[in-house]
């Protein structure tokens, strides 16, 4: 069933641009629809307008496939997909073969298929685990004991920050897991797969801490438990002289207004942000060029932010 944000009355005679994210439920995505519905007001007179959908849960990742299935059988002038199972999208796509423009927004395809989309808009996605690692050397100079939270198994955006956390905090490239390079080891029974499902998140981050009382660090590499600020509260409640300590450190993805607010709160000691209102904001625009033929970059990222104790940055009162 295709679900439509409020983005969906659309003009009959407008043709559509479609923005498919992961699910609805996830107030990450929001931000890009945040962007789209500025396009949409500041592009009034636009032949185009900016549809913004998916699934109602993240975790639904057929019921995504199958919405970009119906929007290219229906007609749309141009999609722009966040595949949450990135093989499975690639796949249908595959299949369908269609005759408008395909790209990628915030997350992409995996590399083997980049030829089924024309681009793809959003984060630098192992430079941010790149960030995320660098967070935790400079708090843990020594490394430590670490696990990693992660979305989806075939989320390809999540895999690459996992893949830029781990080749730099090990200094060695194509590590599939940290086994003491540089002091880092990751834990038994980590990563962590949270299916972008903010309470599995939280409850995951509680049986971590309290199986691993000695833990080290804990990766967000999305924003998932943070999504959920009460729960995350008590979560990091059991924890927080450690926090407060640096005994256990936290590290988080995304900086939403929730997320900031643990952070000056003390439970995450750095926050990596991307910028999903400017990838909603911009999409609209790069797909109108692919429908006119026009040459475009690929990729097309979008920046980072980076709190941390020294620099609040966008964290400090947001």
């Amino acid at each position: 069933m295709l679900a439509l944000s409020a983005t969906a009355g659309l003009a009959q005679d407008k043709k559509t641009l479609a923005i498919v994210v992961k699910g609805l439920d996830n107030p990450f995505f929001e931000q890009i629809n945040l962007g789209c519905q500025k396009w949409m007001s500041e592009n009034a007179d636009s032949e185009y307008a900016c549809l913004y959908t998916g699934p109602a849960s993240s975790a639904d990742e057929a019921g995504e496939v199958q919405i970009v299935d119906d929007l290219l059988t229906k007609g749309v002038a141009a999609i722009a997909i966040s595949p949450s199972n990135a093989p499975a999208m690639a796949t249908r796509l595959r299949e369908l073969a269609p005759s408008v423009p395909v790209m990628t927004i915030d997350a992409d395809l995996l590399e083997a298929d980049h030829e089924l989309r024309k681009t793809y808009l959003g984060t630098d996605n192992y430079l941010m685990g790149v960030k995320m690692a660098e967070e935790a050397v400079k708090l843990k100079p020594e490394g430590g004991s670490v696990c990693l939270q992660l979305g989806n198994v075939g989320a390809a955006n999540i895999n690459a920050r996992a893949q830029g956390f781990r080749d730099t905090a090990s200094g060695e490239k194509g590590i599939e897991r940290l086994t003491g390079q540089k002091g880092w080891t990751e834990i038994d029974g980590c990563p962590v797969y949270t299916n972008d499902q903010a309470d599995l998140a939280n409850q995951q981050m509680a049986d971590t801490f309290t199986a691993n009382p000695d833990l080290d660090a804990f990766i967000l590499i999305g924003g998932w438990a943070q999504f959920a600020p009460q729960a995350y509260a008590q979560v990091t409640d059991q924890v927080m002289e450690k926090l407060k300590s640096k005994d256990l450190i936290i590290i988080a993805g995304d900086t939403l207004p929730p997320q900031t607010q643990a952070f000056r709160d003390g439970r995450s000691h750095a926050q990596v942000g991307q910028r999903p209102f400017e990838m909603g904001y911009k999409a609209p625009d790069v797909m109108i060029q692919l429908i006119k033929g026009e040459t475009v970059e690929d990729p097309l990222f979008t920046g980072l932010d980076v709190c941390n104790g020294e620099d609040k940055g966008s964290c400090a009162n947001n």
